[in-house]
């Protein structure tokens, strides 16, 4: 049966998935192949190379594709493309490589997901991409920060075999391949169809915004949220998906269709959002709705935004008519207490008594176990969300000290946990930068590679234990500021981060220093030591501050404990 659907991009729905046959052979002779195991982005990559999502390509891209995307937003042939879509390795194993040989691509367990036949080998440009893709080299830009401090050396580009898509255990109903999607929707009888992107939960003026788009169009709707990598302290894809799920139920039946996308997003912006349309021309749809700043990372340290607030909708306008996706812009809404209903700003009179809740309010509203009202949420979404996010005082929190050496982190961070202990309610974790290093960071030393190395360490176990409902209490020198916030961006994700700062004065912490560390550090006995020969970023975003030359350990812990009672992170009994 012929469908009536929007043709893929480049004119073609690829499938790079060999057949059972060929997967079997390649597999065998993968036992003679150099091996790569796959970030959590390139796992995001592959797949959606695989299950044509990313069509026309047929794999990681060459130099020459990923120059002519930099440069121009295309392929060599002319197709329009905003993104390089590249693989990274090390340089030790780039050194061992050739254009012709063959790479077996594993996910971390282990599992061959796909071979790649080497045609280009190269050393890129990062910041010239960074300059191109994201129109900035700050490295507050999230994609900015993955490009130079976490994606590798060398790109290697060639064209993909595959043997499976990656293995996902979470929502497997929802998981549609492009092809898939497209014989869902030619089933249904559906021709036009608006895709809605989304990394955040959906609300009643997002409900609004799209069945007014889906009336005006007269086309369906798809709610296509990314579930890959999204910006670093999003609401993580499970509940996000179980509110999509709950809103479904208020949309008049048959018009809406929820998927989820396994996408790694860039936060690229413009670029990012005509890429965002390509997908959804992949997986058959004609329209996109495009907000302000949409694929934005929001704004600097500064204030000033990375992006133009209408950049995107200008892009993809310019670009609709080649690449054959219509651009909706989101309207914004808001609520009208005289009209009890949603309506576009834009339309809004001085008597319509105007409400909005902002993200920052709602979050707030969670953590404090207020009411979150019916006009701003369904009540199924607003039960999810609390699901998650309980209120602060049931919610898992870190405590994470950060002074000199001396300062009298460790001694305050002991009276503190065995305060929590005395309140009960919650397990109480001390990881203590010398314990620490003891026993999770033996093997390091004291550059600000290992440093940094170290406090992601100790995160990544604050992390679990406050995603887990307990209290991490930490207590590292921690000089830099990037590595401290990098910390603070994860775990604020799982519950409460209070950054304590011991500001002692380096002359106290010299006159307390009972190994004589600091003396042997001015005469250059111990080499990079903090304060001395070595920097200490004072942190310019502490909750509380602490000078403990004049204060008792006691006196001290209770001024935190005071901070953590007013800000509703110990409750009534700390219950």
């Amino acid at each position: 049966m012929t469908d009536h659907l929007n043709k893929p991009h480049g004119g073609e729905l690829k499938n790079l998935l060999v057949s059972e046959e060929k997967a079997q052979q390649l597999k065998e002779e993968s036992k003679h192949m150099p091996s790569w195991d796959l970030t959590e982005r390139q796992i995001c990559d592959l797949e959606l190379l695989l299950n044509g999502g990313f069509s026309p390509l047929t794999g990681f891209m060459t130099r020459k594709e990923y120059e002519n995307v930099c440069d121009s937003m295309r392929l060599p042939d002319g197709t329009v493309w905003p993104i390089p879509i590249t693989l990274d390795i090390t340089e030790e194993l780039a050194q061992k490589l050739l254009p012709g040989d063959r790479l077996a691509l594993r996910d971390p367990e282990g599992f061959m997901a796909a071979v790649l036949t080497i045609e280009d080998l190269w050393k890129p440009d990062k910041r010239k991409k960074a300059e191109a893709v994201y129109s900035t080299v700050n490295t507050e830009h999230p994609g900015v920060k993955y490009l130079f401090k976490e994606s590798h050396t060398w790109y290697v580009g060639g064209r993909i075999e595959g043997i499976q898509l990656p293995e996902h255990y979470d929502f497997r109903e929802l998981r549609l391949t492009p092809s898939e999607l497209r014989a869902e929707f030619a089933r249904l009888g559906w021709r036009r169809i608006v895709a809605f992107q989304t990394r955040n939960p959906m609300h009643r003026a997002h409900f609004e915004l799209t069945l007014q788009a889906v009336r005006e169009l007269q086309a369906n709707l798809l709610i296509h949220p990314v579930v890959g990598m999204t910006k670093p302290g999003d609401i993580d894809h499970y509940t996000r998906v179980r509110c999509y799920q709950a809103i479904l139920a208020h949309y008049p039946q048959h018009t809406v269709k929820l998927s989820i996308l396994p996408l790694a997003m860039r936060m690229a912006g413009p670029r990012e959002a005509l890429l965002h349309a390509i997908i959804r021309k992949n997986y058959g749809c004609t329209h996109f709705i495009v907000g302000r700043d949409h694929a934005g990372p929001g704004s600097d340290s500064e204030g000033k935004p990375f992006y133009g607030p209408y950049d995107a909708q200008e892009l993809l306008k310019e670009h609709a008519e080649e690449i054959g996706v219509e651009m909706v812009p989101f309207r914004m809404m808001v609520y009208s207490r005289k009209r009890a209903c949603y309506i576009p700003v834009d339309e809004a009179k001085e008597d319509d008594g105007v409400l909005s809740i902002s993200g920052t309010e709602l979050r707030k509203r969670l953590a404090e176990g207020r009411e979150i009202p019916e006009w701003f949420t369904f009540p199924e979404v607003a039960e999810e969300l609390r699901r998650t996010h309980p209120p602060r005082h049931r919610q898992g929190f870190t405590v994470f000290f950060t002074g000199l050496s001396g300062a009298g982190k460790s001694t305050l961070a002991k009276a503190l946990m065995v305060k929590l202990l005395e309140m009960g309610g919650r397990p109480v974790t001390l990881l203590d930068g010398d314990l620490v290093r003891k026993n999770l960071s033996s093997e390091l030393g004291f550059s600000k590679e290992h440093r940094d190395l170290n406090i992601r360490r100790i995160g990544f176990v604050a992390n679990e234990i406050t995603k887990n409902g307990g209290i991490a209490i930490c207590a590292p020198i921690a000089p830099y500021d990037a590595i401290r916030k990098e910390v603070r961006n994860l775990i604020e994700g799982s519950g409460g981060f209070v950054l304590v700062h011991v500001a002692t004065p380096i002359e106290e912490c010299e006159r307390r220093d009972r190994k004589g560390l600091y003396a042997k550090a001015r005469a250059g006995i111990i080499k990079e030591f903090t304060g001395i020969s070595d920097p200490y970023e004072e942190p310019q975003d502490a909750e509380v501050v602490i000078d403990t030359t004049s204060l008792s350990p006691d006196e001290a812990a209770q001024d935190i404990l005071l901070y953590l009672e007013r800000e509703g992170y110990i409750g009534p009994g700390n219950q």
